[in-house]
């Protein structure tokens, strides 16, 4: 029975000592038994996230000891400190086991990047358009150097496009669903910008250059050979490239004369020994004359132009030089003095505003300082018979009169050494008070008479 108890006892030891040795390597001290059974709980957005970043990295890193099902900051429990003490006394290095998913899955994420790609290039419209000009001329080469693309595309890219839509099940797809999604306005214009085949040029090179075909014409060659043209044709297309092929000498009746051969060649000594040179003298140009006439006509226009804005010009060279003329004469009826101009008023009415190319006053408010708030017509100053002066406000603005507001449709009177206000622009009206009594006798005595 002693022997027996010994032995257990250095069982017991043995154990504990391993426990001991397992809980030193493993960095963490139990400090109580904790089961083996996995609460489930809801897990929180970090803990999500870190939990999808440790499984993408366990994943690039290939299997370890270490279950990634469970997180690295829980307690381990007895079943996996059982497992590190076994690990422990008997260490096994793992072998890498190489994933058979991962090039796969790299695979399949390259191939639509590819895809996308190929298409951002290629437009919908420009499919399209590749398919009706193919179809047309079964010919790449001329597909290449007679249509217009959204962007320049080489023969070679144009060939291999062609080839992806024939062949590439996933390219070609795609570009159906994209077709299928254009405005029919678009897919129209597409359509009217389809090369003609050679068909329908040997239909259109049998209509005489002599003679002046019209659409009655051309629409007539629509009805008769409808198997022919291209469904979208039109009589007016028709017309336009019947032009053209008349142009470049395409048309049955025409002929294009062969370079002359042998000594007709004529070389640049002779053909400028055969040129008279009296033919080349006094020569008119009667376009070069137009142009000059024209040129001729705008300046004296802007000569014109300035003249006319003379005096107001003089307005500020008075101010800036310091020498301006005394404020009244004999003409002059009122002054409407700024801080850096001033507007003589020599005739019964004048249109105040901001003067424009389409639209010339009689005092433009510009000189003065910043016109952007005044309008073209802001207001008008008269003179009754009686000798009294009013402003009638016309734009959208208030004018200030003495601090009072005079609004739109509406007049005041100015007397001697009013202030007007317009927009932040200040003007000191003054009355020339000689001239006006003389004014107001003649008024009198009218009546008189």
């Amino acid at each position: 029975m002693a022997s027996g108890t010994a032995s257990r006892s250095e069982d017991e030891e043995s154990l504990a000592g391993q426990k001991r040795s397992s809980s030193q390597v493993s960095g963490t001290i139990p400090k109580r038994r904790s089961s083996s059974r996995f609460i489930k709980r809801k897990k929180f957005d970090d803990e999500l996230v870190e939990s999808s970043l440790a499984k993408s990295s366990s994943r690039a890193k290939g299997p370890s000891g270490v279950e990634p099902g469970r997180c690295s900051g829980s307690e381990p429990s007895s079943s996996e400190k059982k497992k590190v003490s076994k690990s422990v006394s008997a260490p096994v290095t793992p072998s890498p086991v190489p994933n058979p998913s991962l090039p796969k899955r790299m695979k399949k994420s390259k191939q639509p990047l590819q895809v996308t790609k190929d298409l951002g290039r290629w437009k919908p419209a420009d499919d399209l358009l590749l398919i009706n000009a193919v179809l047309q001329t079964n010919d790449l080469t001329s597909v290449h150097l007679g249509v217009k693309f959204s962007c320049r595309f080489t023969l070679r890219e144009i060939q291999e496009r062609w080839y992806a839509l024939l062949y590439d099940p996933v390219i070609s797809k795609l570009a159906c669903q994209a077709m299928r999604q254009l405005h029919p306005e678009a897919i129209t214009a597409i359509q009217s910008k389809v090369l003609f085949s050679k068909a329908e040029e040997q239909l259109l090179s049998k209509v005489g250059s002599t003679s002046q075909p019209t659409l009655d014409t051309f629409q007539d060659l629509l009805h008769k050979h409808p198997e022919a043209f291209y469904p979208s044709r039109t009589a007016k297309a028709l017309q336009l490239h019947w032009q053209l092929m008349k142009q470049y000498y395409l048309l049955d009746d025409q002929t294009v004369q062969p370079l002359p051969k042998g000594d007709q060649v004529l070389n640049f000594s002779d053909a400028e020994d055969m040129i008279d040179d009296s033919k080349l003298k006094d020569v008119r140009d009667e376009v070069l004359e137009h142009e000059l006439t024209v040129a001729d006509r705008r300046q004296k226009r802007e000569i014109r132009q300035l003249e006319q804005e003379l005096h107001k010009w003089q307005v500020l060279v008075d101010s800036i030089t310091g020498i301006s003329s005394p404020d009244f004469d004999n003409q002059t009826l009122a002054v409407l003095r700024g801080r850096m101009v001033r507007y003589l008023m020599r005739s019964r009415e004048i249109t105040l505003g901001r003067a424009t190319k389409d639209n010339q006053i009689d005092v433009d408010l510009a000189l003065e300082g910043p016109a952007w708030k005044i309008s073209r017509k802001q207001g008008v100053i008269k003179l009754k018979n009686n000798g009294d002066f009013f402003i009638a406000n016309e734009g959208r603005r208030p004018i200030y009169v003495d601090g009072r507001p005079v609004l739109g449709a509406s007049k005041w009177k100015l007397n001697n050494n009013s202030v007007v206000e317009i927009a932040s622009l200040r003007f000191v009206f003054l009355i020339n008070q000689d001239l006006i009594a003389l004014i107001k006798a003649e008024a009198a005595k009218i009546p008189q008479q």
